[in-house]
């Protein structure tokens, strides 16, 4: 989940009370964040230098880093976190986000070519007039935008950012789509002119934008958005142009949004405009802006309407185990940030009318509403409950509810493996890349590896590609255990994987290592025959289910070692393991070791 960094006596100073360590944990707590780490800038500088550990300074900021629900994308910044704990506390009122009610002809315009739409069809915009910037703020702003990419923009693939100095600027707008070669300008931060093609091979070497270069570059045209006077605000989702770079002394501030999904531009949008209007000179009001495509076709954005909902109480009641009233429930859900009231439905059955601001886009269904009753009401006061059913979040009945299936067939492969004789461990899904890869003699083969761009320590550097990291350091870490030590894991893997939305996909492995002056093939051969069995795939004479052929991975003692094929694929491996592994690990008795998927027989 996002971790965001505060400077602890600012955000008590936005929140308007001051609190000690315990209280403030107990408040995110009771709110359902979390605070992850206290700490200092002079501290988190040194731990990304890899210094010296020093005493700081009794005048040094305190940072706090809070860690908060993915799906709570206002809460990445300062303004959204003290504005929830305000309205949680009942500091304060939930704002009325309006938009400025002008006519469409007094409206700035963005005109749309027909071009973008075969490479980043939308575009969506909005200004916040009167801002007034300090330091603090400002980088709050740059941060929010930085979050928000890494998060619900998915690295600018969906959605990428562009915030502009609209006084240095001359409306219409004009977003376009035009071969690199013709696109001129001087990039934020930058001080002479290149051609859009130029930039691809100098962000190359930039560590912060070289990874965005993939989105645009091997396309024939690129996004570009122009003003009147054909200056350039943003050559999007790279880099904006530096004429109209924001600063602490702008006032009026253009937001536009380009994107090839048009829901998450909405919420990246709104989440940026109701977080920062209040710091306009009239709070909350937002300027809008019409955005004109080529159909002729005109949307004016932001669009900050209420979602409505119909709850029944008793739904809300039964789901939680406890009984509240009507004016409880509604009481409970305004300081979560949603507006409710209680209404009658035809059958006399209380219901709950929620009204979904536009700052809430995580609410979408009465789970979601019940979940923020449950926040508020207080984990720790729901007691004495046995849950004997389960409950239709659909249609508000309970019904019998079934584990997943690939959970159940996990549950029994467990309970096979204790009866086969060994003992289950667990070991982090977060490795070493050492561990990973150069433990296992496999130093250069990264490429379906997920790897962590910023680790919090160098334990944490990418997500696991097999399970046989962990179950060696567990038997390197217990090798005084009598011997033989049996144990086996069964647990996720992650993988690359560009057919899901999030670029990586989890799968489910199982994996078993005999330890011991005994250890051989045969053993763990044996066992993977005797999980088959279990499974139903006894092999037969023409291999149409599974059997096992000779490998060379360099994890394993050539010629004791085989790959396990099903269906004509490769589903794991076995094997004895290598001395040089073994060493690295520092076991000093052979083992012999198996792993193959389980989510392949599915």
């Amino acid at each position: 989940m996002p971790t965001i960094s505060v400077g602890r006596d600012r955000l008590f100073a936005a929140i308007g009370q001051t609190y000690t360590q315990e209280e403030f944990e107990d408040l995110c707590f009771r709110f359902g964040i979390e605070l992850d780490d206290v700490t200092t800038e002079k501290a988190i500088i040194r731990k990304e230098k890899h210094l010296e550990e020093e005493e700081d300074g009794d005048d040094e900021e305190v940072i706090y880093k809070i860690e908060v629900p993915a799906n709570r994308y206002d809460l990445l910044c300062l303004e959204g976190i003290a504005q929830a704990l305000r309205i949680f506390n009942g500091l304060q009122e939930m704002p009325t986000y309006k938009v400025v009610n002008i006519s469409r002809k007094s409206m700035i315009k963005m005109h749309v070519k027909p071009e973008t739409s075969s490479i980043r069809p939308y575009v969506l915009c909005a200004v916040l007039r009167g801002i007034k910037f300090d330091e603090v703020t400002y980088n709050s702003f740059i941060d929010l935008q930085d979050k928000l990419h890494q998060n619900i923009c998915r690295r600018r693939t969906l959605v990428a950012i562009g915030t502009h100095d609209l006084d240095t600027l001359h409306g219409p707008f004009t977003y376009e789509a035009l071969p690199p070669s013709s696109i001129n300008f001087v990039p934020l931060k930058q001080e002479k002119h290149f051609r859009a093609d130029e930039l691809m091979g100098f962000y190359k070497s930039d560590l912060k934008l070289k990874k965005f270069l993939h989105i645009i570059e091997n396309s024939p045209v690129f996004p570009v958005i122009y003003d009147y006077k054909r200056t350039v605000l943003s050559l999007p989702p790279i880099i904006n142009g530096a004429h109209s770079a924001i600063t602490l002394k702008t006032k009026n501030v253009f937001i536009e949004c380009t994107a090839t999904d048009l829901t998450k531009a909405k919420i990246v949008l709104n989440t940026v405009v109701t977080t920062f209007s209040e710091y306009c000179e009239r709070k909350f009001e937002i300027e809008p802006v019409e955005v004109i495509y080529s159909n002729g076709k005109s949307v004016v954005y932001p669009d900050l309407s209420f979602y409505n909902m119909e709850v029944p109480l008793s739904y809300i009641t039964g789901a939680i185990g406890v009984p509240l009233e009507a004016d409880e429930v509604t009481s409970l859900l305004n300081r979560m940030q949603l507006c409710a009231e209680q209404s009658v439905s035809g059958d006399s059955n209380s219901n709950i009318t929620v009204s979904v601001p536009p700052t809430r886009n995580d609410v979408l269904h009465p789970c979601d509403v019940m979940e923020d009753v449950a926040i508020a009401y207080g984990y720790n006061n729901v007691k004495d409950i046995t849950i004997a059913k389960g409950y239709n979040v659909s249609k508000g009945r309970a019904v019998s509810l079934k584990p997943l299936r690939l959970e159940e067939f996990s549950h029994l492969i467990r309970l096979e493996m204790a009866m086969c004789g060994f003992t289950e461990v667990m070991s982090f899904i977060l490795c070493s890349l050492n561990d990973n890869f150069a433990m296992l003699n496999h130093e250069g083969d990264r490429s379906n590896a997920v790897i962590i761009e910023n680790p919090r320590s160098s334990e944490n550097e990418t997500a696991r590609t097999s399970l046989m990291p962990g179950i060696l350091k567990t038997v390197g870490q217990n090798k005084g255990h009598p011997k033989p030590i049996k144990i086996f894991e069964v647990g996720d893997i992650v993988l690359l994987d560009e057919t899901t939305d999030v670029g990586a996909t989890n799968r489910r492995q199982l994996a078993a290592l005999y330890c011991g002056a005994t250890a051989g093939y045969e053993i763990i051969h044996g066992l993977v025959e005797r999980i088959m069995l279990v499974i139903g795939l006894v092999p037969p004479d023409d291999n149409t289910t599974f059997y096992l052929k000779p490998s060379d991975d360099p994890e394993f003692v050539m010629g004791t070692q085989a790959s396990i094929i099903y269906k004509g694929k490769r589903i794991g491996t076995s094997g004895i393991v290598h001395p040089e592994v073994l060493n690295k690990f520092d076991i000093p008795d052979p083992c012999a070791y198996f792993e193959l998927s389980i989510q392949c027989f599915f």
